[in-house]
């Protein structure tokens, strides 16, 4: 065991955040703390490190072990260029090269026992130098500069000018290269592309030492960690293997708490009613009975009701209209800024009803292409056709879309002014923004909080082209989740940028894929393309000048059988969305059923016989209806 965690709780101003937590890390274990925005995962990563004192408990971490701690604060100064405080971050390997140089430089200079002492001096300096690794170091440093997307002229750059994320990228290599026997890092992979997430991947799944993460990033989480350590309602819970297996253990053990939950408030409400009954009888033995069984609910301890996370963010995503089937035509477009070329001569065609995602490096143009389809940029030529019938909704990473100025409620107010307050204000619930939360400024709001509120501008736009810029960012796990359901039951379009590729892998249909300038579009999800476009690169060795294409499954049985799975999958979503409309109308119905025997039952209109025969017209119509949708329930829940 290299870390223990021995019943900490915390505190903030009276408001708990940890209560007994406990859980052991061993050596070379890869762990990660995941849990809802808020919860305090950050906060217990900081008393495990030092940077934040605990109200109780302990701390234990093996002798002799080195830790090291990345932070999500991008605050860090630096000094010099990219490459030289990456290869200051070692300097203790710099200092030991600078002894040995100036050890070799006395060798012509010294005779005799002199001669002789230099010599061990300089074997001894050279032994601990390649037991630190030294005579790699620099390439190490190259390979880590590289592998986070640094290019040669990155590397040259003035690291104290360097963007917030580019920050981020020189302090993860920092800690990278020093190597620490317990790796402590939050939220790694923000900031990376696609590239170099893969890269980090396959880097800490190698790692000699010890992982400790904290991440929303479940697709990193499935292929790097085996412990999941779950924070949730400031209690802890630990969990073997990766995140698609915790995920499955938690829903048992979720419905494990949930069931006895249910069983005790039952036996309570139970225990109740038999003192109240015995109260009723007014006799002493009843009494004495009634109070023993009081003393005995006394001391039980209460179970907390599990949490419900489906219910924490409410999103229904619903075209007012449906388009025409050709949605938007990118015709011959290129787009250049100054003399950095994004894409030229390019095509794309969306048809009604897919869910596209656009990936790339960073600064490849992904964003400047749903800038240029929303009108907010334009192209050097070319054009971008909308179809008939297309009304777009734009979700933008950056908020640009929402007002500073404005509160949360005069924000949804001004946009759509027919809403009523209640209205209003039953949106924002939805978003988890109650009370006096919809007065605030938008400018005081954090980043996860603009994206709530941004979902909920997205949600009341009934458009039928959802455009989205990085959708999950700033969500935790839960409300990722919950975006993904809303999106994999919208029946209207959607294109959008992102790099969460877990979110990408249950929710695109089809994959653009822009590089060296051309779009590649991969018919399936993030699985298919990682398959194809490694097998394309691989075997065809396409020229980065290539004209943009189109790439299916091969005329195989494999492929066969995944192109057969993705249309099952396509057609079990539509199925669901089926069975969902076909409830929604039969309570719609059921309930209007209720209030039409309600109004029959009037005293006003019980002597009226034209309008009671109107009404049982009325109730008829709905239950042949309610026969027939009924019927349709029946057919859509066996499939």
């Amino acid at each position: 065991m290299i870390l223990s965690v021995q019943n900490i709780s915390k505190s903030y101003n009276e408001v708990p955040v940890l209560k007994g937590a406990s859980f052991h890390i061993e050596e070379h274990d890869r762990a990660a703390i995941v849990g809802p925005n808020g919860c305090g995962k950050t906060t217990l990563i900081k008393i495990i490190v030092g940077a934040v004192s605990s109200d109780s408990g302990s701390v234990a971490i093996s002798k002799d072990t080195t830790v090291g701690y990345l932070e999500q604060d991008v605050s860090t100064r630096f000094t010099g260029t990219v490459m030289d405080v990456l290869l200051h971050t070692r300097q203790d390997i710099l200092d030991m090269e600078s002894e040995m140089e100036k050890a070799a430089a006395l060798t012509d200079t010294l005779s005799g026992d002199e001669l002789t002492r230099n010599a061990e001096l300089l074997s001894s300096l050279r032994e601990k130098y390649e037991a630190m690794d030294g005579y790699s170091y620099r390439s190490r440093v190259n390979g880590i500069c590289k592998g986070l997307g640094f290019t040669d002229s990155d590397a040259e750059r003035d690291a104290d000018n360097l963007s917030g994320g580019e920050k981020m990228r020189v302090k993860l290599a920092q800690i990278l290269l020093c190597a620490p026997d317990i790796l402590i890092m939050d939220e790694p992979t923000n900031h990376l592309d696609m590239s170099s997430l893969e890269w980090l991947e396959n880097y800490l799944k190698n790692y000699p030492g010890t992982l400790l993460v904290v991440s929303h990033d479940r697709y990193f989480l499935d292929r790097v960690v085996n412990k999941i350590i779950e924070i949730d309602m400031c209690e802890v819970m630990t969990f073997t293997g990766n995140y698609s297996e915790y995920a499955v253990k938690k829903e048992a053990v979720r419905t494990e708490r949930m069931n006895a939950y249910l069983n005790q408030q039952a036996d309570i409400h139970h225990q109740e009613e038999v003192i109240r009954k015995l109260q009723s009888y007014n006799r002493e033995k009843s009494i004495k009975r009634a109070e023993s069984r009081k003393k005995m609910l006394a001391k039980m301890t209460v179970l907390e009701k599990p949490r419900e996370y489906n219910d924490a963010m409410k999103i229904v995503l619903e075209p007012c209209i449906e388009s025409g089937k050709d949605v938007l035509s990118v015709r011959s477009v290129s787009k250049s800024f100054g003399s950095r070329v994004l894409f030229a001569d390019q095509n794309i065609e969306i048809k009604r009803g897919e869910h596209v995602a656009i990936i790339g490096d960073n600064g490849t143009g992904k964003t400047t292409l749903l800038k240029m389809i929303n009108g907010l940029e334009l192209p050097d030529s070319g054009e971008i056709v909308l179809g008939t019938k297309v009304h777009v909704a734009y979700y933008d990473q950056e908020h640009h879309v929402l007002n500073d100025d404005k509160t949360l409620f005069q924000e949804i107010s001004d946009t759509y002014p027919k809403m009523t307050e209640t209205e209003i204000r039953n949106t924002l619930a939805a978003f988890l923004f109650t009370g006096d939360d919809v007065f605030k400024l938008i400018g005081t709001l954090s980043g996860g909080e603009k994206g709530r509120l941004s979902l909920a501008k997205l949600m009341l736009s009934e458009a039928n082209l959802l455009i989205l810029d990085e959708p999950t960012n700033h969500l935790d796990i839960t409300s990722r989740e919950i975006l993904e359901d809303a999106i994999n039951h919208y029946t209207g379009t959607v294109l959008y940028v992102s790099h969460d590729r877990y979110f990408i892998d249950r929710t695109a249909v089809r994959i653009l894929e822009l590089s060296g300038c051309n779009f590649t579009s991969y018919e399936g999800d993030y699985t298919y393309y990682m398959y194809k476009s490694a097998e394309l690169k691989s075997d065809l060795n396409v020229s980065g000048n290539a004209a943009a294409s189109t790439v299916t499954a091969p005329a195989s049985a494999g492929a066969a059988d995944y192109q057969a799975q993705k249309k099952a999958a396509a057609e079990k979503r539509k199925r669901e969305n089926d069975l969902k409309k076909c409830e929604e109308e039969i309570e719609r119905l059921e309930k209007e059923n209720s209030d039409l025997e309600d109004r029959m039952s009037d005293p006003a209109i019980a002597v009226n016989s034209v309008k009671l025969q109107e009404l049982s017209n009325r109730i008829e119509d709905n239950n042949a209806k309610l026969s027939e949708l009924m019927e349709l329930w029946e057919t859509l829940s066996e499939d």
